[in-house]
């Protein structure tokens, strides 16, 4: 799989040189500046300690399990265009190279529940999607079936448990609705029953 994040940090060189600094203890195979410049890091067969503690689709190391790209940016702005286009050329060869379907690339908000929310709700999800590098869901209605949600959660590839169900929610809309609040809707059922028949990643 491919995880996304951003860097939450003042310029792309002070995350690059974070991320080649020992003593961060972190690491990812590519940074990505706002004007396109690309570092890679970490070849892509090695492990790189991006993602930390957390879960995606059943699999529980998902640093063994998946390529981590930084893009620069602090969390409070949109992702500029040469960024964007540039991340989209770095995952096409990636996505070819490893056979990675557009459903397994995913946000560190995905899959670190509760702890992380990048790369945040200025990213440009959909974007991906229309080029066939992400997913996003059709437009469609259902009604609010909290037990059909929270199947189609873990299906798509959520780790739900009872003590995670807050948080799944609010990763679900921080990717496809950021601007929704309030309690479990019939949008969000309808969301999640749409890409967990299309795009499912595990039996339930």
């Amino acid at each position: 799989m491919v995880v996304l994040h951003y860097t939450a940090m003042t310029s792309a060189e002070a995350a690059r040189d974070w991320l080649c600094n020992p003593e961060s203890e972190v690491s990812c195979h590519y940074v990505v500046a706002e004007d396109g410049r690309c570092w890679q890091l970490v070849r892509e067969e090695d492990r790189a300690w991006h993602a930390g503690r957390g879960c995606w689709g059943g699999v529980a190391d998902v640093n063994s399990h998946s390529i981590g790209i930084e893009l620069a940016n602090t969390g409070f702005h949109p992702f500029p265009e040469p960024q964007m286009a540039v991340l989209e050329d770095l995952l096409r060869g990636i996505c070819s190279r490893w056979a990675v379907p557009p459903e397994r690339v995913v946000g560190h908000s995905d899959t670190a529940l509760g702890r992380k929310i990048d790369p945040g709700n200025r990213f440009d999800w959909r974007r991906l999607a229309l080029g066939g590098l992400a997913v996003w869901p059709e437009p469609c209605t259902a009604d609010t079936d909290e037990a059909r949600f929270w199947r189609n959660c873990r299906t798509f590839g959520y780790e739900v448990t009872p003590e995670t169900r807050e948080e799944v929610l609010c990763a679900v809309r921080l990717r496809f609705r950021p601007w929704a609040e309030g309690p479990l809707d019939g949008t969000d059922c309808a969301i999640m029953a749409d890409l967990a028949r299309r795009f499912p990643c595990r039996d339930v």
